[in-house]
């Protein structure tokens, strides 16, 4: 970097004098050539790629002897043998901890068959054209030494070497391509080369590289300098463009496991042959495209396949090992979950419930065993098979739970109405709660199909619980809030409540802000289509004033909850983080080289994304999966998705500042730290969330004016413009003609679509995602599903509640068998792996970019992650801050960037990665 910045701070260059292997000192140089480095200019000023330098011992005793030489034709004649010199490369591959006796086996046979030529070969490419032919300017191939010696090494990591000859007019090595001769895949971490006076040339690579065998053509890996399209040297810009055309393929045929190729399609794999969500008549974001036969019953629809066999997703998207090995142990544990309720619901023929709180409580204790329930006549009744005694005596760690956080502080805490509205700001899904701006409140849905929508609340039902307010200085003042989920749940109502043990409404909920700062609830609204009588399809009820309104209203609120776990799965977090990210990342590798900078800034926030997704469709959210069977809406779960990215989802309200002021939860106000002012100002999602959301900003802003100077720049970059316009035109193609897409004009539009890129797959995915156990994993504080409605006086039913409320309320909760599918889905949601990659963290944190001035103010951005979560800490711990601090209270860390392996209800990742 020295040479650089001297050459840099220089006004005057003098090319002739930068040979790429110049030496470090005058006296050595006895040839110089014409710089093959290109010089460009940009907005920090000229910037120029690394100069290097090579200089042997033996070209040292050459340039001397040639010096003292007794003719001109004996200097020439030096002079040319001294245009060689050795680079060395070193080159870093990662190891399988683990390789089944096949994988062993080859791995051998390749060990052998590399010491007679069946081996690893390189080959550098110059930045720069042969003058002389114009064609690339290849060097001569180098094979990686020592495979076959360090085959039987256990570490984590290998590092080989490869030595390459090169002329001293090679200019800067730009690529290098691998040919992989082996049987075997192998991963390639990164590649230095080595003997270059201004420092080593890093190619960071982490991909699979494919036998030559199934794949012929030769890997191409580019160094870490980043180029624009159109500052590209000369001697990389066919490889540029060949390496994008391979990663879009043809748009046919099936992909293999081994594929590199990003293309897109409709949801059409989710059952045999429905739902198929992606069109004209069902809008949905586009997935990666597998390109497997139809099924036989619809030509339109793909067909399956069912674990454990694997999904296509691109080799290098696939789970590395450390995060396959946890994904693996996750779904083990989910299955022997499932297991045993599974065997006794069969064995039972019944769908039973919990008879007791303390039957829950065994499930942490003791696991799933079959004692659950034990005073069940038909348990002492029956003999139990022996697989199953075997399977829970030798799995008896496996089969139990975790105590989920929301028990750790106060056992109790999820009956209390101040715990019900603090989750609505601080639980695993705090982005629907808003402001009350009418009352009463309205619905948008159509009264021609969906009768009368009146709402069922009056001032009567919320007068007293204002504090002496009315109704309209409470909403002058803004003191009301709403989570109100009766337009996303009505229109499904009559299919829902069809289906066996699914009984629901659709509902809203009243929240008053208290002078002390905390929201209490105060009236709850649920409603159900309109086909009978009016008094029956709307209900309100307020917090209670005796025993039998108090189990009520505990009812009522397990319904809300439903509701929100519903909304909360199907379209905050699996709609909005998971599948309409998938389409930027497709776009990203078609259209965006490796060499982009832009590429290289969006890498780390894409990790893991497209195999999570995929290992979703597979088992999630398709059709009798899990999601279905666990939460309220059933086979209807993906309808709901479809709904709210048709009416509800925009891409420029996806950003934090903007989700916020559409909901009405804060306002512009110059005056304050980030330009806006929260109206509920202890609000601990949106409070983290803005510090993390602006440090984002900042970063981004800071690395698009390095690059764009001017807005000229952004019009003009192909592969830029290329990115966006098919990340909205095809990825989301089914709303491409709404007029809310930003454009990507100027560096401020650029700045702010990848800001909120970049938010939706670190920090707002990990706010939804990473309490779903915390919070979720004890059923009756976020019942996934409703099996009962609330009886009314008169029902048949009110009798058997009025006579034993506790028993009816667990029985209105899941089963055994759903809620235990659930709580083990969302345990291996929950967890991080022990690669997981945080925010401010990435891999190869010094050589991800080859611009030293990027590289320092990520270092920056590292350290402001850092200040944040002290700041968090800082929060959790101040007693004003009720929502967070307090007796029984728990801290609110789901914004904290770091966390430890596991289950640990904070830590944000990167990216979508589970």
């Amino acid at each position: 970097m020295g040479l650089a910045k001297e050459i840099m701070g220089s006004s005057l260059i003098d090319r002739s004098s930068l040979s790429p292997f110049a030496p470090t000192s005058s006296k050595l140089s006895l040839v110089r050539r014409p710089v093959m480095v290109p010089l460009q200019q940009k907005n920090r000023g000229l910037r120029v790629g690394p100069v290097v330098a090579a200089i042997s011992e033996d070209l040292v005793k050459k340039s001397r002897s040639s010096s003292s030489g007794n003719s001109s034709f004996a200097a020439d004649k030096d002079e040319k043998r001294a245009a060689k010199f050795t680079m060395t490369a070193r080159v870093t591959v990662r190891n399988k901890h683990k390789e089944d006796l096949k994988e062993t086996f080859v791995k051998q046979l390749d060990a052998i068959t590399d010491r007679i030529g069946r081996n690893i070969v390189l080959e550098l490419i110059s930045t720069q054209l042969d003058p002389k032919t114009k064609a690339l300017r290849r060097s001569k191939t180098a094979v990686l030494k020592d495979w076959s010696k360090k085959s039987n090494i256990k570490a984590e990591k290998v590092q080989y070497s490869a030595d390459f000859t090169l002329d001293s007019d090679f200019g800067l090595p730009g690529a290098i391509t691998v040919s992989n001769k082996h049987q075997r895949e192998f991963f390639l971490e990164s590649i230095t080369l080595e003997g270059f006076a201004s420092g080593p040339v890093h190619f960071p690579c982490n991909s699979w590289v494919q036998s030559t065998k199934h794949h012929p053509a030769k890997r191409i890996f580019f160094s870490n300098e980043p180029y624009l399209p159109s500052e590209t040297p000369p001697g990389l810009r066919a490889l540029r463009e060949r390496e994008l055309k391979d990663l879009r393929g043809e748009g046919k045929g099936v992909r293999k496991l081994s594929d590199r190729i990003y293309d897109y399609d409709i949801y059409n794999d989710l059952g045999n042959p429905e739902p198929v969500l992606g069109g004209e008549k069902i809008p949905y974001p586009r997935r990666c495209r597998t390109g497997r036969e139809p099924t036989y019953t619809d030509s339109n629809a793909e067909s399956r396949v069912e674990k454990p066999s694997p999904m296509y997703v691109p080799r290098d998207e696939q789970f590395e090992e450390s995060k396959k090995k946890t994904f693996s142990y996750g779904r083990l544990k989910a299955v022997l979950h499932t297991l045993v309720p599974s065997l006794k619901a069969s064995i039972s023929a019944e769908n039973r419930g919990f008879n007791a709180f303390a039957d829950i409580d065994v499930l942490y204790k003791e696991g799933i065993l079959l004692k659950v329930g034990i005073q069940d006549e038909i348990w002492r009744l029956l003999p139990l098979p022996k697989v199953v005694t075997k399977i829970q005596e030798s799995s008896e760690g496996l089969l139990r739970y975790d105590t989920p956080k929301i028990l750790s502080k106060d056992k109790f805490a999820w009956l209390r109405d101040d715990e019900f509205a603090r989750q609505a700001i601080a639980g695993v899904n705090p982005v629907n709660i808003e402001l009350l701006k009418e009352f009463p409140p309205k619905s948008n849905l159509d009264p021609q199909i969906y009768g009368p929508l009146e709402s069922a609340l009056k001032e009567e039902h919320i007068l007293g619980q204002l504090h002496g307010m009315s109704v309209q200085q409470a909403l002058q003042e803004k003191k009301l809030f709403i989570v109100d989920y009766h337009d996303a749940y009505l229109p499904f109502l009559n299919r829902i409540n069809a289906l066996d043990g699914r009984n629901s409404y659709a509902t809203r909920t009243i929240f008053f802000l208290t002078s002390q700062g905390t929201l209490k609830p105060i009236a709850i609204e649920l409603s159900l289509p309109p086909s009978g009588p009016p008094s029956r399809s709307k209900r309100v009820v307020t917090p209670p004033v005796d025993a039998t309104s108090n189990w009520i209203w505990q009812l009522a609120k397990s319904h809300v909850c439903s509701n929100d776990a519903g909304v909360h799965q199907l379209v905050n977090h699996w709609l909005r983080t998971h599948a309409c990210m998938e389409p930027f990342i497709l776009a990203a590798h078609r259209q965006l080289s490796a060499m982009h900078p832009i590429f290289k800034l969006l890498d780390p926030h894409m990790r893991y994304t497209l195999e999570i997704n995929a290992l979703a469709r597979q088992s999630l959210i398709n059709a009798d999966g899990v999601i279905e069977s666990c939460f309220t809406p059933g086979r209807y779960c993906m309808d709901i998705s479809a709904a709210a990215y048709k009416n509800f989802w925009r891409f420029d309200k996806e950003g934090l500042p903007a989700d916020l002021i559409r909901r009405g939860m804060a306002v512009p106000d110059s005056t304050q730290p980030h330009g806006l002012k929260l109206l509920l100002e202890d609000y601990p999602y949106a409070q983290d969330g803005l510090l993390i959301w602006f440090a984002i900003e900042n970063w981004v802003r800071t690395y698009v004016n390095h690059y764009y100077p001017s807005s000229t720049m952004i019009i003009n970059d192909t592969e830029l413009q290329l990115w966006y316009s098919e990340s909205v035109n095809v990825g989301h193609g089914d709303l491409s003609d709404a007029d809310w897409w930003p454009k990507l004009e100027t560096g401020e539009d650029l700045v702010s679509i990848l800001t909120t890129i970049i938010w939706l797959s670190s920090a707002q995915h990990a706010a939804l995602n990473f309490g779903q156990y915390p919070y979720g994993g004890y059923v009756p504080n976020r019942p996934p599903l409703m099996r009962r409605h609330i009886p009314e006086q008169g029902d048949p039913e009110f009798e058997n509640f009025h006579a034993d409320p506790q028993k009816y309320f667990l029985s209105a909760l899941p089963s055994l068998l759903q809620a235990t599918k659930f709580m083990a889905v969302v345990d291996t949601l929950s967890t991080h792996s022990p690669d997981e990659e945080y925010i401010g963290n990435r891999q190869q944190m010094s050589i991800w970019s080859g611009d030293a001035e990027i590289v320092e103010a990520f270092y920056e951005f590292s350290a402001e992650i850092q200040r944040i979560e002290k700041e968090i800490d800082r929060r959790n711990n101040d007693p004003s801050l009720r929502s967070r601090c307090g007796a029984g209270v728990l801290p609110y860390e789901l914004l904290a960037p770091s966390s430890e392996p596991g289950v640990t209800c904070r830590g944000v990742p990167n990216s979508v990665s589970i």
